[in-house]
Order: C-alpha cells, then sequence, then structure tokens
C-alpha cells in the first residue's frame, strides 16, 4: 500500500501525499515545537517541511522510511529558521498600575510559548529508537524546552534528534548531511550543558497524576486563592526555591519570599480574575482573566504551574495571545 501511495504521489496525487504525511504530522509539528521553543514558529515550519516534502517527493528513494524523511526535511528547515531569524527582543514590563518587585534573575530564554495538551494526543505514542534517553513526556515539560533553547542550533538538532526521538548516530550524520564523529562530539557537548542547565530533580517529589484527587484538591486550593485574592493561602501552596518567569518579559523570581511580594503586587489594589483550567506542555494549566469595571473579564495571560508533590515549585506566565491556541477566549461574557 505504502508503495503505491508514494507512486501515486510522485506522479502529482495530493491524496496519496497526505495520506503518506498526515499520520506524522502532529509528531513533526512537536519536534519543530522542541527545536524552535515556539508554537506559532512550530506551525510555520511543519507547513513548509510539508510543503518541501510535496515538492521534493519526487526524489524520495525509500531508503530511510517515509517518517525519517519528514524529519529530515523538518530538522533543516528549523535549522534554517534559526539562522535565519532575527533575534526576537525582550518585551517591557505590560501590565499597567503595577509595580513589580526587583527582579532576582533576568531570564535567558525570553522567546518561548506554551503547547496544548490536546494537540499532544497521538503524537507522543510512536516508538522511539533505542538510543532514546528522555521520556516523551518529559522531553515536552517547560524546563527542558527551556534548557533546549540555551543549547547552539546544531547541538539542539542531534540532542533532540539521538536522546529524544532515539534515532542512531549514522542516522542523524545522515539527517544532517555531516559525519557520525561530529554528530557524536555535538552530543556529549549538548548532554553536558543540558545536565548543568535543567533544575535538579533528584530530591523532587513527582508530581500528583492529571486529575487525579491529589491534584484536583490542589487545584481547587489554588483557584481559591487566586479568585479570592488571598495571596498568603497561595504562596503556603509554593516551595522555598519556587521561580517565577514571564516570557518574553525577561524577569524572573527566585525564592518563596520575593515570589510572595510580586503575587502581593499583581493581586494587589483589589484586583480580581477568574482561572480557567487546560494543561500545557503535559502540566496543570489556566487561562487567567482580569475583572474590568465593566464586567468584562479580559484575557490577562495564561499561567503553567510546575508541581513537585502537592506543593507548586515553578510558575510560567505567558501572554495572552495563547489563550486561542488553548480553545480559550480572549474575554468571557458577562
Amino acid at each position: 500500500m505504502t508503495t503505491d501511495l508514494v507512486t501515486r504521489a510522485k506522479a502529482g496525487d495530493g491524496d496519496a501525499f497526505r495520506e503518506l504525511t498526515e499520520p506524522f504530522r502532529r509528531e513533526i509539528h512537536v519536534h519543530c515545537y522542541r527545536m524552535l521553543g515556539s508554537f506559532q514558529d512550530a506551525e510555520d515550519a511543519t507547513q513548509d517541511t510539508l510543503l518541501a516534502a510535496w515538492q521534493g517527493i519526487g526524489g524520495f528513494e525509500g531508503r530511510a522510511s517515509m517518517r525519517t524523511w519528514l524529519y529530515r526535511i523538518a530538522t533543516n528547515r528549523c535549522l534554517n529558521a534559526l539562522r535565519s531569524a532575527s533575534r526576537r527582543p525582550a518585551k517591557e514590563w505590560n501590565i499597567p498600575g503595577v509595580e513589580p518587585p526587583e527582579p532576582t534573575h533576568l531570564g535567558e530564554v525570553v522567546w518561548l510559548e506554551p503547547y496544548p495538551d490536546a494537540l499532544l494526543e497521538g503524537a507522543l505514542e510512536k516508538p522511539l529508537g533505542p538510543e532514546a534517553r528522555f521520556e516523551q513526556t518529559e522531553s515536552m515539560s517547560l524546563a527542558f524546552v527551556t534548557a533546549l533553547q540555551l543549547l547552539p542550533a546544531r547541538q539542539r538538532a542531534v540532542l533532540i534528534l539521538r536522546d529524544v526521538l532515539g534515532y542512531h548516530a549514522d542516522e542523524v550524520a545522515e539527517m544532517l548531511d555531516s559525519t557520525v564523529e561530529s554528530v557524536t562530539s555535538a552530543l556529549k557537548r549538548a548532554r553536558a550543558t543540558l545536565e548543568r542547565r535543567l533544575p535538579p530533580t533528584g530530591d523532587r517529589e513527582p508530581p500528583p497524576a492529571p486529575d487525579s484527587p491529589a491534584e484536583q484538591a490542589l487545584v481547587a486550593k489554588l483557584v481559591h486563592a487566586y479568585q479570592s485574592g488571598d495571596v498568603d493561602t497561595l504562596v503556603a501552596l509554593l516551595t522555598e526555591d519556587v521561580c517565577v518567569s514571564m516570557p518574553p518579559i525577561p524577569f524572573e523570581y527566585h525564592g518563596r519570599d520575593v515570589v510572595a511580594r510580586f503575587f502581593a503586587c499583581v493581586m494587589g489594589q483589589g484586583r480580581l480574575y477568574d482561572l480557567v483550567p487546560t494543561r500545557a506542555n503535559g502540566q496543570l494549566a489556566f487561562g487567567a482573566y482580569i475583572h474590568t469595571p465593566t464586567g468584562t473579564r479580559h484575557g490577562a495571560g495564561m499561567f503553567v504551574f510546575t508541581l513537585t508533590g502537592n506543593q507548586i515549585c515553578a510558575v510560567t506566565r505567558f501572554e495572552n495571545t495563547a489563550l486561542p491556541w488553548f480553545g480559550l477566549p480572549r474575554t468571557l461574557p458577562d
């Protein structure tokens, strides 16, 4: 059947081409997201990949699988995008009437976007090669994707292809028009950097299972505290070393005391919020909506929470432009 589809696609049959490539679209999109750290850029890279595959289907010889061929195209499209993209600037603090405390750090990765869990269905269930070192869900976490963005582009590609997807070194070398020696060297450097950059997890309790009673109890406390403006109860849910970040604003707050001051600022002066639950990057997330004097509730951003046991160890706030990707409106009705 696949041979017949390839023959038909080479003859210009668009339906045959779509039948060949559609099973891999979601995982290719996830791959582009890991490479680029941006949901929007992953959309563009996936479209570029499929267009290039359609235009180049005549050169597909079947030496590698259709899946591997698409990964090769996607990886090189992402590398091209990273080479040609102008560096996106960080944004200024943009919440009117709120003067935040002095940040403890300035984030190195300011261009990062969340990924909807709803689009992960079927994308993380493909068989991995024998070289894979990371669980698929782990490799979609915000901490992992952030650490990837700190790697040079080629090292990033090698690490994802080898340690996340499990391709052999010779397969990766062919994908990148490189040598096994170069791939092995790049992987060694990438692993060393990733080990330094990933937050330590050895002393962390695992998060509660999604939708488990433990997670639901934490969600209930979190939502009640945030929606009622109860900063003390919210802070009690945080670990001592909690971190708050907010790309593309570079401000970061590390430690419960300064994070408490940050939330007191954001939630002060009678500001009221509603939280609408969703999931991003395999993690608990909420669309946040601020009440206005007219009764309309405007999207104020999206929060993604990293959990350890029954506590929150990281909070990442994204801009409200992310809300539609999760099926959430920009405003809530009165």
